[in-house]
């Protein structure tokens, strides 16, 4: 996630913070301290709010461990001011392993706790909730960080995909239906509870308003993106390659390849010596160059050389979900040893929306005797 450092790596996972998340620790410590409250009762609203993220962290890394089991990595886990987010390199369409890997975060919360209640029933701490002499670091921090925890058991668990609680629901969906009718359905319900966050949050509190974009953003982004999975599958990567285009040699200039850049539509160039490509100049890095007055330069010094090149014959959906992983707009594709093709971000979007467009076609003109007029042939 861009504007994102890292604190620590645990368990081979990166922890991150994103930027708004340290200015949200940054009005806290200085809020109570505007308001008068004091160097310790500020220390002490600020180190609540770290045990509330600890928990947060802990609930991700139960995600992320029972992802693992399954052979599902996570790259990282970024703090936000709105909770946490492990971002796994895939979600898996087995309804039980989706099932697992989301209840494992609100379960980490349920052992939390119960943590902290076994603790609380053992010291006394709720006693000590009606001593006015009882430092709120006592009892009181404890109590409040056990209903912290209750709350993100119930919150997590609504059932407003993408939280825990609707990818919950779409893998019990899941085992009844089609995995895109799944998370369609889900898909549906939490952008109405999102709504329903909204419209709440317009009269009560606006954090909820944030909440709510978040819901009906990720559920509406990952309906999309469970439909492209699904028609992306069974097609193979010559399918929807470019097979027109421009390669340029590791020693040309940059203002070269500009002309070309101009000259066209394409808009990364293979870099080619020989029969082996050594990387992708991409648009992006092109214009970076001509910025900062090096038009001039060898292509070689700003291209991206780690874009791993694909074979035609391989999945489409495997190499659009490597494009993504890499963050790669353009991979070169292979034929025995030489560069064929190239497959882009932007052919494949193109080549979705012809594949809807026939969809439709053959709904609208189902029975019609020149139905077939409207289908167009593809290569396999």
């Amino acid at each position: 996630m861009k504007w994102s450092f890292k604190l620590a790596r645990i368990a081979g996972i990166d922890v991150m913070i994103h930027w708004t998340f340290a200015i949200l620790l940054f009005w806290l410590a200085t809020a109570n301290l505007i308001q008068g409250k004091g160097i310790v009762a500020s220390a002490l609203g600020l180190a609540f709010v770290l045990a509330i993220f600890t928990c947060v962290v802990l609930h991700e890394f139960g995600h992320a461990l029972v992802a693992r089991r399954f052979g599902i990595k996570t790259p990282d886990i970024t703090l936000l001011p709105i909770g946490g987010v492990a971002r796994l390199e895939r979600i898996p369409e087995d309804p039980k392993q989706e099932f697992l890997i989301a209840i494992a975060g609100p379960l980490v919360n349920v052992v939390i706790a119960l943590i902290l209640l076994a603790g609380l029933l053992l010291t006394g701490g709720f006693n000590l909730l009606t001593n006015p002499d009882q430092s709120w670091f006592g009892g009181g921090f404890w109590v409040s960080l056990l209903l912290v925890n209750i709350f993100l058991v119930v919150f997590n668990l609504i059932p407003a995909f993408p939280m825990d609680g609707g990818r919950v629901l779409r893998a019990i969906l899941a085992t009844n239906m089609s995995h895109v009718r799944a998370t369609e359905i889900a898909a549906n319900i939490g952008q109405v509870i999102a709504i329903c966050f909204g419209v709440i949050g317009l009269f009560t509190n606006w954090f909820l308003i944030f909440i709510a974009l978040f819901i009906y953003i990720g559920a509406q982004a990952e309906a999309h993106l469970v439909l492209t999975r699904s028609m992306l599958e069974g097609v193979r990567v010559r399918d929807a390659m470019m097979t027109r285009f421009v390669v340029v040699g590791p020693h040309d200039p940059v203002s070269v390849v500009v002309e070309e850049l101009l000259a066209g539509d394409q808009q990364d160039f293979p870099v080619v010596e020989g029969d082996r490509v050594l990387g992708i100049l991409r648009k992006n890095e092109l214009i970076e160059a001509i910025a900062n007055g090096k038009p001039e330069s060898e292509v070689s010094s700003v291209m991206q050389t780690d874009c791993l090149p694909v074979s035609e014959s391989d999945m489409l959906r495997d190499a659009f979900e490597a494009m993504q992983q890499a963050v790669c707009s353009t991979l070169p594709v292979y034929r025995d040893g030489r560069l064929v093709g190239l497959l882009t971000q932007a052919n494949v979007a193109e080549w979705l929306m012809i594949q809807s467009a026939m969809h439709t076609a053959a709904e609208r003109f189902k029975g019609y005797p020149d139905a077939s007029a409207a289908s167009i042939p593809m290569h396999r």
